[in-house]
């Protein structure tokens, strides 16, 4: 089973739901993970209702949302993997300090402390400020691979890092192997 999160980049959900929903279809035995803020804000691109619905519908599964939860996900529920898709700043900064306060960071962390891999596909504003020195933490980290990102607005949003999802299942297939794809930054 690979356990895949969701974090608040609510503008990057729904690539990283039609990823999901492609893994599910494939045959992939998924368990969702969502942020409190996932499972409870509605926004303009949908409801949070009608999102973990739907990932609850496709995976099979109940949706992981609260920090109880997530904790049996390293010592009694072994998975195979977990993903982080998309992963924001906030989030990303979090996992760097060891700050287990969500169900996402509890799950890494009860992930990590089995020696198990985690994937992150980064959807950050200011990954190349404030962020920049938990990516460099998080790279040097035994288990952590990420999925490679690019600048999406250089002009307007110079500090931003979005993964390129399309790169995702790619990134899982070497993280297996302990081997972090290349080139992380496009």
């Amino acid at each position: 089973m690979i356990g895949y999160a969701f974090c608040g980049s609510f503008c990057t959900l729904g690539k990283s739901f039609e990823i999901f929903k492609q893994m599910a279809e494939d045959g992939e035995d998924l368990l969702p993970i969502v942020s409190e803020n996932v499972w409870s804000t509605d926004t303009r691109f949908q409801t949070a209702q009608t999102f973990c619905g739907n990932l609850a519908k496709v995976s099979g599964h109940e949706v992981v949302h609260t920090i109880v939860d997530a904790e049996p996900l390293g010592p009694r529920v072994c998975l195979d993997m977990l993903i982080v898709s998309p992963c924001t700043g906030n989030t990303l900064a979090k996992i760097a300090a060891g700050i287990t306060d969500t169900a996402v960071t509890m799950a890494v962390k009860a992930h990590l402390r089995s020696d198990r891999t985690v994937v992150i596909a980064l959807a950050s504003n200011d990954a190349l400020s404030a962020n920049l020195k938990n990516i460099a933490a998080l790279l040097e980290r035994k288990n952590v691979f990420f999925v490679p990102m690019f600048q999406d607005d250089p002009v307007k949003k110079p500090h931003s890092l979005v993964a390129d999802f399309s790169r995702l299942r790619d990134t899982c297939e070497l993280a297996k192997n302990k081997k972090q794809i290349q080139k992380i930054f496009i």
